[in-house]
């Protein structure tokens, strides 16, 4: 029942049903181990007690009513926030983009206001993904993204993360305004920065005063065994950072976090939303955060990671003809296969084990932070048979 919709996914040819922990179940009662969890998103997991619970107690409670009046959940979830992070205060939005979009106009209202308005140029790197609005597809390091969308905009330079000189050399001139980065790249490959890199960039724009801007859409609330993946390394913290996807847990909830100091010139008037922290949203978001940022969940998600790269580099080693590399961070992991990435997700997914794409030929996995160490083992297994039957095709083809 397609016809009716916008042409715009490639899906996967099932329709899913429910969901119950790390398994998806179709119309037709399959089940799937879920190693995509809706793009990095559903980090609890498929019908959480927790989340069930705050959605269904706010649901009878109100819905929507707008930023014109006081919200207390958002006061709530955006002190939870700035306890937990470098911030000092919050914008809510719906989704990462538009946390992004929130971020950039953040950059630059506050060169406006120092006096400095020439200061809009915003540095990216190649392979970045900050999402589809038209701010952000100009801000990502994907030239696919722009094709037949008219022109670029202005203020927007992607450079490569490998080209030292050339990042000094941008950070440095007059019209730089901030840097945007993915401390560890979802969509480019599953690419985990080093801190030695983040913290050398912090250093650069402090030295500057360029803003640092941190997407941690996807690399945020968890997933990488901290509840943000620049917290491991002491220092690399940013000035503005876009949260979503796992701040909501599944229900679409997206935050612009800042300092007061880079916030100084988003005043009354300047952004806003409609539908962006409400009080449905900031219900489940508290439910999720509280859940997430306990140190139980955290050291729960870290000992996951360990697993499943031990047992994936084990498989790698298997099946070094069919997986190049196995990268990433916590359980934002990163398959470098030799085949097409998209003929492997379509194998796994015959085997039961649904994996999200990415750049430079990956297929990702993005569990559930609370992934049983059985369930890990039963989804490399799935994988080892997934393998056996791509080296099998690869034969055949040649």
């Amino acid at each position: 029942m397609t016809d009716p919709l916008m042409n715009l996914y490639n899906r996967a040819p099932i329709a899913v049903e429910r969901g119950e922990g790390v398994w998806l179940i179709d119309t037709g009662g399959r089940r799937y181990l879920d190693c995509v969890a809706g793009i990095a998103t559903d980090a609890l997991g498929h019908g959480h007690p927790a989340l069930v619970a705050a959605l269904t107690e706010q649901a009878g409670k109100l819905w929507h009513v707008s930023n014109i009046f006081r919200i207390p959940g958002q006061e709530a979830l955006a002190q939870r926030l700035v306890d937990a992070s470098f911030a000092d205060c919050v914008f809510f939005a719906n989704t990462g983009t538009e946390a992004v979009e929130c971020a950039i106009k953040t950059a630059r209202r506050y060169h406006h206001v120092n006096g400095q308005p020439e200061r809009i140029d915003i540095v990216g790197f190649a392979g970045s993904f900050h999402g589809r609005t038209y701010a952000a597809i100009n801000a990502s390091g994907n030239a696919g993204y722009m094709e037949g969308c008219g022109p670029r905009l202005p203020g927007f330079v992607q450079l490569s993360i490998d080209d030292a000189a050339a990042i000094e050399d941008a950070i440095a001139r007059p019209t730089t305004a901030a840097v945007i980065v993915e401390p560890v790249q979802g969509e480019g490959g599953a690419r985990a920065l080093t801190g030695e890199w983040l913290l050398r960039l912090r250093e650069l724009t402090r030295e500057h005063g360029v803003l640092l801007i941190h997407d941690e859409v996807q690399s945020g609330m968890g997933r990488t065994g901290k509840l943000f993946a620049h917290q491991w390394f002491d220092g690399a913290e940013p000035d503005i950072m876009a949260l979503a996807k796992a701040l909501g847990s599944g229900f679409p909830v997206g935050a612009c976090l800042a300092t007061t100091e880079a916030a100084m010139g988003m005043t009354p008037g300047v952004h806003g939303t409609t539908f962006g922290g409400n009080p449905l949203a900031m219900a489940v978001g508290i439910a999720a955060f509280d859940t997430i940022a306990r140190p139980e969940t955290l050291a729960h998600a870290r000992a996951a990671s360990a697993d499943f790269f031990e047992r994936l580099e084990a498989l790698r080693s298997r099946f070094p003809d069919v997986i190049a590399d196995v990268r990433g961070k916590g359980l934002l992991i990163g398959l470098k296969m030799i085949q097409n990435n998209r003929d492997f997700m379509g194998i796994a997914r015959d085997y039961g084990i649904l994996v999200a794409g990415g750049g430079e030929n990956c297929v990702r996995l993005l569990p559930s932070l609370l992934i049983t160490a059985e369930e890990i083992a039963e989804a490399v297994t799935r994988l080892e048979a997934a393998c056996t039957a791509a080296r099998g095709a690869m034969v055949q083809a040649a």
